[in-house]
């Protein structure tokens, strides 16, 4: 048996200003508003909807455990709930400079994600019996993703 990997599409995905729970048992914690964006991709294009979050925390070795949950409508008019559990982590620098805004390049720190997606429209039922993985990184208020269907 072999994995293979297909590049389903590339997430653009907006953010809004964080809610910051402070320090928490397990880390600290903040709630990520995810406010739009845009898919795009050769299996899936369409937008981000502004009905999600990422409940991050970030630990006390500095990573950050990523907890996303969010919509999609695609271009054909079908609903995808995107469930994203990932990890970002990076030196002290170089975390300093993503937080400041600087587009930082993904070769300098790790960010790695695990997704479901789940769609009752026929035209999708695909996704629903497919496991993605996403590689990425965050640019302000920004977070762009490729991801990758699992084969």
């Amino acid at each position: 048996m072999s994995i293979a990997l297909e590049h389903a599409c590339d997430f653009e995905v907006q953010l809004s200003k964080p809610h910051e729970l402070g320090s928490c048992s397990t880390g600290t914690r903040r709630i990520i508003p995810i406010v739009g964006g845009t898919v795009s991709g050769p299996l899936i294009n369409g937008r981000i909807l502004d009905v999600g979050a990422d409940w991050q925390t970030v630990t006390a070795n500095g990573v950050a455990e990523l907890d996303a949950r969010y919509g999609i409508e695609t271009h054909d008019g079908a609903m995808i709930e995107v469930v994203s559990r990932g990890i970002r982590h990076a030196s002290t620098e170089v975390a300093a400079r993503i937080a400041a805004g600087e587009e930082v390049p993904t070769s300098q720190y790790y960010m790695r994600t695990a997704i479901r997606l789940d769609s009752g429209h026929e035209d999708y039922a695909w996704v629903n019996r497919s496991l993605f993985l996403a590689e990425g990184g965050k640019v302000g208020s920004t977070v762009r993703l490729s991801v990758y269907c699992v084969h």
